[in-house]
């Protein structure tokens, strides 16, 4: 799908708003740039949910997690900040957006409206949604919380769901990104992805841990020809490069 079919100026059809009663909890709707994966640099209006099945210690949005923030907004109240922006690629994101049944009439009404839709999940729940790309962030062993509890247990017990995942891979565009945090990681990636034989290189994106440009152009100088050496692509977080990890970018 490429965002050349939409201009900022293409018609669109608004449709009436859904129930007042389908909601969806946010945390923040914004207009940036992408900074990940295939629509890396494009302009979007980032839709944030909050609440998350899964803790990872190294986790940007904690207010989406570990401390949920937001409120519970109607669909047609979402949808109509969204127009404000005049913007044609909206991402569904998290938290992990899938938690919300809201979420599946919010993305079918974005979808009829003319926008293109990317939803950004874990990919450890399953949900109809309207997605033109599904982005999906598996987690790996080394993603939970450091510390024995409740929640790395549960983490533990989550992170992987090969049956959501393969799911999401036969029903939508899909695009895997990895979080990578030492070399070690990518040996435990060779394993994991022998599982998905339908999964083509071009489909995987590996994407160096860390919340600023200092921790992200160490993992680069070895990231990068690891990726290219494997046959992977290379996901840079743009956003953090030229906004810092704040809020809002």
């Amino acid at each position: 799908m490429s965002l050349s079919l939409l201009s900022p100026a293409s018609p669109r059809v608004v449709l009436e708003p859904a129930p007042v009663e389908v909601a969806v909890r946010i945390a923040e709707i914004f207009h940036s740039i992408q900074g990940e994966g295939r629509f890396a640099g494009t302009p979007s209006v980032f839709v944030r949910t909050t609440g998350c099945n899964l803790r990872c210690w190294f986790c940007d949005t904690p207010y989406t997690s570990w401390q949920p923030e937001g409120r519970h907004r109607a669909v047609g109240e979402i949808l109509r900040e969204i127009r404000q922006f005049d913007c044609p690629h909206v991402v569904l994101t998290g938290g992990e957006p899938l938690l919300q049944p809201g979420i599946v009439p919010l993305s079918e009404c974005l979808r009829s409206e003319g926008f293109i839709v990317t939803v950004e999940t874990a990919g450890t729940v399953y949900r109809p949604v309207a997605a033109h790309l599904m982005s999906v962030s598996p987690k790996l062993s080394h993603s939970g919380p450091r510390d024995a509890g409740r929640w790395a247990n549960r983490h533990e017990r989550d992170r992987d769901r090969p049956d959501v995942l393969r799911r999401l891979l036969g029903e939508y565009d899909t695009q895997l990104k990895y979080v990578i945090d030492t070399p070690a990681d990518l040996e435990e990636l060779t394993g994991v992805l022998a599982g998905y034989p339908e999964v083509r290189s071009e489909q995987v994106w590996l994407m160096p841990q860390g919340v600023t440009e200092k921790d992200l152009a160490l993992r680069e100088a070895w990231l990068v020809p690891a990726a290219e050496r494997l046959g992977y692509r290379y996901c840079p977080r743009r956003h953090i490069e030229l906004f810092g990890n704040v809020r809002g970018t």
